[in-house]
């Protein structure tokens, strides 16, 4: 199975600057909502919070410019599941035009699950991490991304 496409949408003028590119904000804006569309996907939608009282918190992420994206272009994010504990969420989002494999900015990303009461972290629900590891399993065959685990730096002086 390939990356999971979570989300889809088209550059607005308002996300673009005076370059004709899309603002830095809106690849950030574009990759939360892929995140969103995950914890749908993963059973932890707005009902799910409000019953279970848990949610997802992000607790670090790098944000990869690669390519241009301009006004009124289609792009698709694919989500990756990275890795996964009791307790957090390692993924990795790209951005593509839709449907081409190009990828135009990348997104890793690492959540916490947490009770909203503390806030304090507490582990996955067992329905939770059974379509975790259901789309870690559909993914086994994905090269691992070439932007992850990434730092920033200068190169060392000579």
């Amino acid at each position: 199975m390939p990356a999971l496409t979570t989300y889809q949408t088209r550059i607005i003028p308002d996300w673009v600057d005076y370059n004709g590119h899309l603002r830095d904000a809106f690849y950030l804006l574009i990759f939360s909502y892929a995140t969103d569309a995950l914890m749908d996907r993963l059973g932890m939608d707005s009902n799910n919070r409000e019953a279970s009282g848990n949610s997802l918190f992000t607790l670090e992420l790098h944000l990869n410019y690669l390519h241009e994206v301009k006004l009124d272009a289609d792009v698709e994010v694919r989500t990756q599941i990275i890795g996964h504990d009791s307790k957090r969420l390692h993924l990795y989002h790209s951005l593509h035009l839709v449907g081409d494999d190009k990828e135009l900015a990348g997104n890793e990303q690492m959540l916490l699950h947490v009770d909203l009461a503390g806030p304090s972290s507490t582990p996955f629900s067992d329905v939770t991490l059974g379509k975790l590891q259901a789309i870690v399993a559909d993914q086994t065959d994905l090269p691992t991304p070439k932007y992850i685990g990434r730092v920033i730096a200068l190169p060392p002086k000579k």
